[in-house]
């Protein structure tokens, strides 16, 4: 392989800009470009000054924040003491990955590509601002935006005369080598799902903790449409800690069904194992895989084969198969000409990679072992909100599951790969643990006593609020008031009794709005406005903070749109001072928000 010329950094909370920033390796190694790939956080910032050109993928989390994995980059990069000639040598592009209907929609790219060009880096093309809205998700900006950066590219580093640049249709080498093993020894059993019983430090993605859980209560009503779990895990013995407005991350396995239908598909043996052998020297084994490994391990705990595939896994899927009309057709779904195919039978419907397998049987029964790791991504950890709080519930942790469970046009209900794990395990018929850790969520609570919060959660959105107001009301801080919000007072009001007692205790304001009680539906941003000029004696007079947290697609714009109505008629403001007012309580983070798509 060439020597690195091109450098792709990454940083992610979830897989995707690791997907996009892999697929731009390969497509470098096709124009025998040298390429290293790399977390923005794994990568050794002061070297930045030497490199020549460099691609950053990068996503934006809650209230415009970088991602975990991308937050030490971000705090040395913009050191007021950086020369403006710093990167004067460096082509750069930058390439982001957003929701359109977050308040600051791909605000990390954006900044980032601003502060190159201010420390003297020349920008290839303008940001690509990739929109997970959008009808073919963020392709739809990537796809043209790619083909100008290899032109672009290309003028710099032309391929060498003496070599020709690889075809689409060619695989590149795989990341390892499988190496089977034909006899394991007997005292070699399924490997424990952590890998050190005594981690060195707090849990994390690659050492979790193993939390046995302790309850798994259904608290939505029978008739109630949507299946939603309280469940309380035990962390005593952990070094897990936390605090109001934190989450977990769990780390979840595919169904044993499922498992069973993939080495079926892929003629793979589960009970067989082997160890890996990476091919360029120096490459880490993917972190969270034993050496001995089964195949059932990996397919069980390792590959994400329920979850929806992207464009790369049909081009390479194309390129490892045999049979004529099979890859006929899985060339025409990854090619630019066939997105609206793609969308159709792949994206729109939910399709997952085991279906896709199972469509394209000779081409799956085909695959060799060594691409595995190339074609499938791991399993990712999911994140939920904390819903209690260590002062009220000392060694527990409870989080507040929806299950999702959706039909499309496909027979199977689609199902969310964590949540349906977790509802299926049943702490009563033995025990349970399940690998988790815990990170900084996106709210912050003030500390002073005297801080008035305003909190809007409807749904499972109420859940960082019972954690933030057990946590206030343990603390003796007053000033809580909570706008909830579901359907129907019987079916799914979360915590009805705790809140009821907290009220009668005078330590909670509770304002309800059960959409499906009265003819006409009621909202908790309908509740804002009635309660406008609480609102705004709150937040203008006691300096109050105002949360949000729920589904991204409606809540937000509505209630910014409610506050905006309430500082115009309760605060006596014109609309550009009322809109110039949310935009300074967001700012001082005194509006902060945690939604989800």
């Amino acid at each position: 392989m060439p020597s690195p010329q091109l450098l792709v950094l990454f940083g992610s909370q979830t897989g995707t800009a690791q997907d996009v920033a892999e697929r731009l390796g390969r497509e470098a190694l096709r124009r025998r470009l040298g390429c290293h790939v790399q977390a923005l956080d794994s990568y050794a910032v002061a070297n930045l000054i030497r490199e020549p050109l460099v691609i950053f993928v990068c996503a934006t989390t809650g209230q415009g924040d970088p991602p975990d994995n991308m937050k030490n980059f971000w705090r040395f990069i913009f050191r007021k003491n950086l020369p403006s000639n710093s990167l004067c040598q460096m082509d750069f592009a930058v390439l982001g990955l957003g929701d359109s209907s977050y308040t600051k929609f791909n605000f990390v790219a954006k900044k980032l590509h601003r502060r190159l060009m201010q420390l003297g880096g020349s920008a290839l093309l303008p940001a690509c601002l990739g929109d997970e809205q959008h009808e073919l998700g963020p392709d739809a900006a990537i796809d043209p935006w790619m083909g100008d950066l290899w032109e672009k590219v290309l003028e710099l580093y032309p391929v060498p005369h003496d070599l020709a640049m690889i075809p689409p249709g060619v695989p590149l080498p795989s990341r390892f080598t499988f190496q089977f093993l034909q006899d394991v020894s007997s005292t070699v059993s399924e490997e424990p799902r952590v890998a050190s019983l005594d981690p060195p430090g707090p849990p994390s993605e690659f050492l979790p903790f193993l939390a046995p859980m302790v309850a798994n209560q259904r608290v939505t009503g029978p008739s109630h449409f949507q299946d939603v779990r309280l469940i309380d895990f035990d962390i005593t013995g952990s070094s897990i800690s936390f605090s109001a407005g934190d989450v977990v991350l769990i780390q979840p396995s595919n169904s044993a069904i499922h498992v069973q239908q993939f080495c079926q598909v892929l003629g793979l043996d589960p009970n067989q194992w082997f160890v890996l052998q990476a091919r360029e020297p120096g490459v880490p084994c993917p972190p969270g895989l034993p050496q001995p490994c089964s195949v059932h391990h990996l397919v069980s705990q390792h590959l994400d084969i329920a979850s929806v595939p992207r464009r790369s896994f049909f081009e390479l899927l194309a390129c490892l198969s045999p049979h004529g009309m099979e890859r006929e057709k899985l060339q025409e779904l990854s090619s630019a000409q066939g997105q609206e195919e793609f969308c159709e039978y792949c994206t729109r419907p939910r399709r997952t990679i085991l279906e896709v397998l199972c469509d394209f049987p000779h081409t799956a029964g085909a695959i060799p072992p060594d691409y595995l790791l190339d074609l499938i991504p791991r399993i990712r950890p999911r994140a939920f909100s904390i819903a209690s709080s260590l002062l009220v519930h000392p060694a527990r942790l409870q989080i507040l599951v929806a299950v999702v469970q959706y039909q499309t046009r496909l027979k199977e209900p689609r199902r969310g790969l964590c949540s349906s794990w977790l509802a299926s395990l049943d702490p009563a018929q033995g025990p349970v643990q399940v690998p988790m850790w815990v990170r900084p969520g996106g709210l912050t609570f003030p500390g002073t006593p005297d801080t008035p919060v305003i909190m809007v959660g409807p749904g499972t959105g109420v859940a960082p609020f019972r954690a933030a107001v057990q946590e206030r009301v343990a603390q003796g801080q007053t000033g809580n008031f909570l706008f909830f919000g579901c359907r129907q007072r019987d079916q799914d009001f979360y915590w009805e009794a705790e809140w009821k007692e907290l009220e009668k205790r005078g330590c909670l304001t509770l304002v309800t709005a059960f959409s499906r009680e009265q003819k006409q539906k009621v909202y908790v941003q309908h509740r804002l406005r009635e309660q406008g000029p609480l609102i705004w004696e709150l937040l203008d007079h006691d300096g109050a903070y105002f949360y949000l947290a729920g589904n991204a697609k409606y809540i937000p714009s509505d209630v910014m749109e409610a506050l905006t109505a309430i500082f115009r008629k309760d605060g006596g403001l014109s609309e550009p001072d009322a809109a110039a007012y949310l935009a300074r309580l967001q700012r001082t983070l005194r509006f902060q928000t945690e939604t989800w798509a």
